[in-house]
């Protein structure tokens, strides 16, 4: 805790212990009480697949948006996340690709399945963030920037697949198991957490969607234990990565939109599951990122292309979501 606090003091964000398993980081937000972000996910790939074409873009998106920083969905390094504390990798995929000025604010990241195949916790520890202070990856923990409060969830225990027939992978599960108490204490906590959230906006972030048409679909072992609790404690947003896509659906008997945004590389051209599709309002397979504005009252979140094009744009206020529980 004490190293963690250290960190803390010198990048201007402040720990607070708030259970077992989350922990609190304080994000100002701007004067006039707006906060602006963006979020990518599964871009990890040293600047391959038109990672820096995606980066290039989030870049001006950035500057013109006075972004206070960025959300990373999670399978941060391909394809089997990082070998060790001193892999070349981390500055290979993201120091030296998100090079933009307007970038160079702090990073909130989760970790993917794909970051599980390799030394989960060299991406967990402060050795990084003396190799670059953007970066900060916790197994789960919230963010309260004050507009809102976004709490992170290390969805990839969920997962059965990766423990019952995890094929030629090997995973790295130091700190998960065992893991049904893992799973257990932390859906407690983040519901405890969501409870007792007095932020006007509710924002969850995990690398698997709950709601998909990608390549993935839906996570059911979510459906059946994550999505219970947003319902119940109002939540706005669950954003998340995992598919290669870029998608908005809503949810047909709550006010939560499931957003995905895990186009920062590599992307899947026509893989699109026909099931299940309702309150689906839009799906693009090719690469790109998310914008994300908040006031008191409303939301705009936009979806743009590799080349900087707004494919499509969501805006919400309170009042609507309110009335369409």
């Amino acid at each position: 805790m004490a190293l963690w606090f250290m960190v803390g003091i010198i990048c201007g964000l402040c720990f607070v212990c708030l259970s077992a398993e989350l922990q609190r980081l304080e994000q100002p937000g701007k004067g006039d009480g707006s906060l602006s972000f963006l979020v990518v996910g599964d871009w990890g790939r040293r600047g391959s697949f038109n990672q820096s074409r995606v980066a290039f873009q989030m870049g001006k998106i950035g500057e013109k948006l006075d972004i206070d920083f960025v959300v990373s969905t999670g399978d941060n390094f391909y394809d089997n996340g990082l070998s060790s504390e001193h892999d070349t990798a981390f500055e290979e995929s993201f120091t030296d690709v998100y090079t933009a000025n307007s970038l160079q604010k702090q990073w909130y990241s989760v970790l993917g399945n794909h970051d599980y195949r390799g030394d989960a916790e060299a991406q967990l520890s402060p050795l990084l963030r003396k190799i670059d202070s953007r970066w900060l990856c916790l197994r789960s923990f919230i963010v309260n920037a004050e507009l809102a409060e976004i709490i992170f969830v290390d969805t990839t225990p969920f997962v059965n697949t990766y423990f019952l027939d995890p094929e030629d992978h090997t995973y790295d599960w130091r700190g998960v198991t065992p893991r049904k108490p893992y799973i257990a204490n932390l859906l407690k906590d983040v519901e405890s957490a969501l409870r007792e959230s007095t932020a006007t906006w509710k924002i969850v972030v995990g690398h698997h969607a709950i709601r998909s048409v990608g390549h993935h679909g839906d996570t059911e072992e979510l459906v059946s234990h994550l999505l219970p609790i947003l319902k119940a404690n109002n939540v706005d947003f669950y954003m998340n990565g995992h598919d290669h896509c870029l998608e908005h659906i809503s949810d047909t008997d709550s006010r939560i939109q499931f957003l995905t945004s895990g186009a920062g590389s590599k992307a899947w051209r026509g893989d699109v599951k026909q099931l299940n599709r309702e309150g689906l309002s839009f799906f693009y397979d090719g690469q790109g990122f998310m914008s994300v504005q908040l006031t008191q009252s409303d939301a705009e979140i936009v979806f743009y292309d590799v080349y900087g094009n707004i494919l499509h744009r969501l805006n919400a206020s309170k009042q609507f979501l309110h009335s369409s529980m």
